[in-house]
């Protein structure tokens, strides 16, 4: 029998959709994973909302309650990104140079933030199993 190892990419995306199962949203549940240079978790974040805050899947988001477009509204959401939660659980240290991988491709505030905390590089998945990466 030959088993065959993952490369890192696909092992940290699995993970993110593992992550991702925790996510409060009744849209759209994301995972993100924040990992350093030596390949080594530094940080993981799903959406949701705020600790003790109001839940999406309780019924208490007026975005997803709603039917606007996949997309927009976001100003109606009460939870906050995967990629977003994974950068406030990490340090400035563990931001530098390192990847995010996340379940989705990021929208554009989040990539303002990714970029903006030192993250190198991001690698992420959609449902038709296609990979995404940028880096800068």
């Amino acid at each position: 029998m030959t088993y065959v190892r993952p490369d890192w990419a696909t092992y940290f995306l699995q993970i993110a959709d593992a992550v991702a199962a925790r996510g409060d949203c009744l849209r759209c549940r994301v995972g993100a994973v924040l990992v350093g240079p030596d390949n080594r978790i530094r940080s993981t974040g799903f959406n949701g909302s705020f600790p003790g805050g109001p839940s999406c899947l309780a019924g208490e988001c007026p975005r997803c309650l709603s039917d606007v477009p996949s997309g927009t509204g976001y100003e109606d959401c009460v939870e906050v990104h995967a990629e977003a939660n994974a950068l406030l659980y990490a340090s400035w240290e563990d931001c530098q140079g390192s990847t995010l991988y996340v379940t989705r491709e990021p929208c554009k505030d989040c990539s303002k933030l990714i970029r903006a905390s030192g993250v190198a590089n991001v690698f992420w998945a959609d449902s038709d199993g296609y990979e995404g990466f940028w880096s800068h």
